[in-house]
Parts: C-alpha cells; sequence; structure tokens
C-alpha cells in the first residue's frame, strides 16, 4: 500500500518544517533529523554521526576497506552500487543525464546539477570570511 503511494502522489506523513512529504511515518521520522540535526548512529572509529543505520553501514567501509560492488567488466571494487552504476559508463560511453539547456551529459545527475549552474549563475555557496560567492564548495579551500 505505501509504494502505491509514490504512484499516486498521496502523502499522509507531510513534514512540518518543509513540504516534503511521506508515505510513511518511519520516513518523515528519520527526514526529520535533517531539521532538528539529530544523528543518533554513530561511527565507533571515528565518531561521526548519521541520521540513519544505513548511512552508517556504507560509511564503515571507509575503515573496513570492503568494496562489495564490483564492475564485471574491469574487476574494480566500490563501496556503494550507485558508484558502481556510475563507473559502468566507463565502459559503455552512457551519459544518462543530459542538460536540458544545451545537451551536454552526464554520468551523474550531481555532476548535472554543478554544471547547469553555469546556465543559471547560482553560486550557493558562500565563504564566511569575505562573503565571496561559488558555484562549488572546493573553490572555497
Amino acid at each position: 500500500m505505501a509504494h502505491q503511494r509514490v504512484h499516486t502522489g498521496e502523502w499522509l506523513f507531510p513534514c512540518s518544517d518543509c513540504e516534503k512529504g511521506f508515505t510513511c511515518s518511519s520516513k518523515l521520522k528519520v527526514h526529520q533529523r535533517v531539521h532538528t540535526g539529530e544523528k543518533p548512529f554513530t561511527c565507533s572509529d571515528c565518531e561521526k554521526g548519521f541520521t540513519c543505520s544505513s548511512k552508517l553501514k556504507v560509511h564503515q567501509r571507509v575503515h573496513t576497506g570492503e568494496k562489495p560492488f564490483t564492475c564485471s567488466d574491469c574487476g574494480k571494487g566500490f563501496t556503494q552500487s550507485s558508484h558502481l552504476q556510475a563507473h559502468r559508463s566507463v565502459h559503455t560511453g552512457e551519459r544518462p543525464f543530459t542538460c536540458s539547456l544545451c545537451g551536454k551529459g552526464f554520468t551523474r545527475s550531481s555532476q548535472r546539477q554543478r554544471h547547469q549552474r553555469v546556465h543559471t549563475g547560482e553560486r550557493p555557496f558562500t565563504c564566511y570570511e569575505c562573503g565571496k560567492l561559488f558555484t562549488q564548495s572546493s573553490n572555497l579551500m
């Protein structure tokens, strides 16, 4: 039943802090941690906190070196299945994320999002020292 709500757009559990809605109360509870800053799942190796246990599990692979997702073409390992999927484009040449303004293709949606700032002029990252704005957080360094 909850899955069908994804298709109908029925959100029984709306967030009171933003406009997001959820099909089940447990997903709303996890989401609300974005607003509260609560991170109840802590890494025993480095004390970094996470909003849900699944994110902690993925993070712990940094410490263990585990790479359970392996490319069948080249044998390269990845900590997350999404990273393997993006890597596959190296072999297939596929670039499924296309800029709607210029048609340039990207292997990851985050790359497309960053690229689109070229067209929009958006500069979401601010230097707290001088107030200068940047398109990428890495440019603050």
